[in-house]
């Protein structure tokens, strides 16, 4: 068995060898007409004056979206688990905030709401990188799929909540820090796993001068660490803001 033969079929590809990753393009015609439509749809929806940032949020969401799914990185990813892992977070922590500081909700829901959407998306964080399930996506094109849309759709629908007027910031915060503790947590277990836990990788990681468990630790680390840094900082803008509203009402009352 060679280090590429494995028993799944991803859908970004059999795991190319390093000397043909530059070249290893998803040339997908559905998903190159979906991301173009959306695109264009995106655009037409925000014309007008005043939506100049909006089309730019947009944008940038465009274009993690292709990084994800049409770039080497979505072949990178059939080979090794940190690059699924930075796959995903292009996705949660990228190109989910900027949809929604794109297309932003016009009022925040409420306490229940949120905590609905924190757990509804670490819920689907934690399921798709179990190992079983995970296993499962890398074997079904439909299971694929519905991996990748309900950690971008649950990504989307609360960095909506999070971002909309007016949310109270003492929720908003809350909610950060759940994330982020829970996101440190699963980068944690992944990084201190005695072995391997990912089968779709146990034979694709050498010809990149990676064990599997090296791979393992390095998805974990990434997990752990960069993966936080948006959360952090959307925590630490909205704990400025209430500083500086802080600060406002005081001056007033003087």
């Amino acid at each position: 068995m060679t280090p590429f033969t494995a028993p799944f079929d991803p859908y970004c590809g059999a795991p190319p060898p390093p000397s043909a990753l530059l070249a290893a393009w998803n040339g997908d015609p559905v998903l190159i007409a979906l991301i173009a439509f959306a695109t264009g749809a995106g655009f037409w929806a925000l014309r007008g004056e005043g939506q100049g940032r909006a089309r730019l949020w947009h944008a940038g969401a465009m274009l993690m979206l292709v990084a994800a799914f049409l770039s080497p990185l979505c072949a990178l990813s059939s080979a090794l688990f940190s690059a699924r892992v930075v796959h995903h977070l292009l996705l949660i922590a990228i190109a989910a905030p900027m949809l929604a500081l794109a297309f932003p909700k016009r009022r925040a829901g409420g306490t229940a709401l949120l905590s609905l959407l924190v757990a509804v998306h670490l819920v689907a964080v934690w399921f798709w990188h179990a190992p079983q399930p995970y296993e499962a996506a890398l074997s079904s094109d439909a299971i694929y799929w519905t991996m990748e849309m309900t950690l971008l759709v649950s990504g989307i629908l609360l960095w909506r909540e999070l971002t909309a007027p007016a949310a109270p910031v003492g929720r908003v915060l809350l909610a950060h820090l759940t994330l982020i503790v829970q996101m440190g947590l699963l980068g944690a277990l992944i990084t201190f796993a005695p072995e391997p836990l990912y089968a779709p990788h146990f034979l694709t990681t050498t010809p990149y001068g990676l064990s599997a468990l090296d791979d393992q630790q390095l998805a974990g680390l990434i997990m752990w660490v960069p993966a936080i840094v948006p959360y952090l900082v959307a925590a630490l803008l909205a704990l400025d803001g209430l500083i500086r509203d802080g600060f406002g009402q005081k001056e007033q009352a003087v």
